[in-house]
């Protein structure tokens, strides 16, 4: 069973900061003033629900998040982890306790996890995976800008990690963006070691007024993510009051 380590060992003070310097990295990489980066966080949410399609199919997921999105997807995830700090430093901290050796962070976004995992003395090295073409290149200028470059590589897939078990898998607030988060499952624990973790959360809803329209919450899709994550992960124990769980092999 995985041992957890004294969350007092993870610094968080960083992100809860200014979320690990992200204006001044977004400035820099969209080549904006700061003062407009400031301007436009705001709206970033409901300039990114502008560009929804409507009815919202499975499979046009993989091309919105990778072709329409665009740069939007960086200015939304960075107002939301920004205005939900306490929330995120708690994802960091459960994080610091127990990944370690090779980490895979499966659509990690704008690289929060990503490069607190790199920055981690236990972790020898994070496996970024993300669709949106702007968030790979982004986390990747951000990882040179912090000195983590050596520590992190970006991948658009997981089949482009090549034949790697990981020791750590980290997928938060990612799995209710998938057509099948079943089969996404699946596939995390053949590439798990036997002794992996994962750190993961989902959120099946749509809202009560459909205010989170990227979401899947079809019944069938849902029950039959929770049966594969019932028969193929154990969940471990973890003192911290927040969604995100842990899980191993089963």
């Amino acid at each position: 069973m995985p041992q957890l380590r004294d969350s007092r060992s993870v610094s968080v003070d960083a992100f809860l900061q200014d979320g690990l310097a992200v204006k001044q990295h977004l400035s820099r990489y969209l080549q904006l003033p700061l003062e407009v980066v400031e301007q436009r966080l705001p709206t970033s949410t409901d300039d990114l629900a502008d560009l929804h399609p409507g009815a919202f199919r499975p499979e046009d997921a993989t091309t919105f998040y990778e072709d329409t999105v665009g740069t939007g997807h960086l200015l939304e995830l960075a107002a939301w982890h920004l205005s939900s700090a306490d929330y995120i430093a708690d994802t960091l901290r459960l994080q610091g306790m127990a990944v370690g050796g090779q980490v895979l962070d499966f659509g990690g976004g704008i690289g929060t996890h990503a490069l607190s995992a790199a920055a981690l003395p236990q972790v020898d090295h994070v496996w970024f995976v993300d669709l949106n073409p702007q968030n790979r290149a982004f986390v990747q200028r951000r990882a040179e800008i912090l000195g983590l470059a050596t520590k992190l590589s970006v991948y658009r897939d997981l089949e482009s990690t090549g034949d790697v078990r990981f020791d750590a898998v980290v997928c938060l607030d990612v799995l209710e963006h998938l057509p099948d988060p079943s089969a996404q499952l699946t596939e995390f624990h053949r590439r798990m070691a036997p002794e992996a973790i994962a750190l993961m959360n989902w959120y099946f809803f749509k809202g009560h007024n459909g205010e989170y329209p990227f979401h899947f919450d079809d019944p069938q899709l849902v029950n039959g993510f929770f049966q594969t994550l019932q028969s193929r992960f154990l969940e471990v124990f973890h003192p911290l009051l927040i969604t995100a769980r842990l899980y191993r092999k089963a």
